[in-house]
């Protein structure tokens, strides 16, 4: 698909990657507007074409008193503040077939997570809604596999569909990232890799999970090496404190630096 299809998505003919950042989940207006602004202003600079990304609720989470969210409407209208405020296009995760009618009022693209990456009717209702579709492979899911998901967007009667990569798992606590995997999925859809949820340990006897954020320049490096469309990062000014997957988000200080190497990488890879 085109990223030009996506309103308000700048800088598409710089012949970047594209960029899926923000926090894990909303915490808040303020909280969102301020990693907004940041992410905004570096991405403007280096001609990245952004899209903010924000959960308006976490559904998957390992135990019964985890944060999950401030409100589904409350949340959906910060999110569409910030595409407002900005002038960026918005992503969230949806886990309902109703998620998907109700969130398609506020955000521009539907996510679907990747344990719900076969859920037919969910991805049905994403694809019907006329929003771009990034459906994350299972890490259950061969990559050969992915190809039936997409279809079932097409199918639909919308092409406007991406493929994101975030592991596969290996063992009961870790993943990996196959990187054969890329060219294999390009086939299908656009290719984005998840490169701080690849690097989460879930499933932690805590029931918190855990993740290696000192790997994060390593995993986006390799992704933009590999040939990858897109980077999908969450990122927060206080990752100590984040209220949802703070063990695996970038610091949002460290997020200009790593996205000025990754440029200068892609340019490289450009002229090849």
């Amino acid at each position: 698909m085109q990223l030009s299809l996506i309103p308000q998505l700048k800088h598409t003919d710089s012949n970047n990657f594209f960029l899926l950042a923000g926090p894990c989940a909303i915490e808040g207006e303020e909280m969102a507007l301020r990693i907004a602004e940041k992410v905004v202003a570096i991405t403007d600079d280096l001609k990245i074409p952004y899209v903010f990304k924000g959960s308006f609720k976490k559904a998957n989470r390992s135990r019964i008193d985890s944060f999950t969210g401030i409100g589904d409407e409350k949340a959906l209208k910060i999110l569409k503040k910030v595409s407002e405020t900005f002038d960026v296009p918005t992503i969230t995760d949806i886990h309902t077939e109703q998620d998907a009618v109700m969130a398609a009022q506020y955000v521009d693209v539907l996510q679907i997570p990747a344990f719900l990456a076969r859920q037919t009717d969910l991805i049905v209702a994403a694809a019907k809604t006329g929003r771009t579709v990034n459906i994350k492979k299972g890490q259950f899911m061969s990559p050969e596999s992915m190809k039936h998901a997409v279809t079932k967007v097409k199918e639909s009667d919308n092409e406007k569909v991406w493929i994101t990569d975030r592991g596969t798992m290996f063992g009961y606590q870790d993943m990996v990232v196959d990187f054969r995997s890329i060219p294999t999925m390009k086939q299908y859809a656009p290719v984005v890799l998840d490169v701080t949820h690849s690097l989460q340990q879930p499933n932690q006897s805590s029931g918190v999970t855990g993740g290696r954020p000192a790997l994060i320049g390593t995993m986006a490096r390799a992704g933009i090496a590999a040939g990858v469309d897109g980077l999908f990062m969450e990122t927060h000014f206080d990752p100590a404190n984040a209220k949802s997957d703070g063990a695996n988000m970038l610091d949002l200080s460290l997020l200009e630096k790593l996205l000025q190497d990754l440029v200068a990488i892609r340019a490289t890879i450009n002229n090849l």
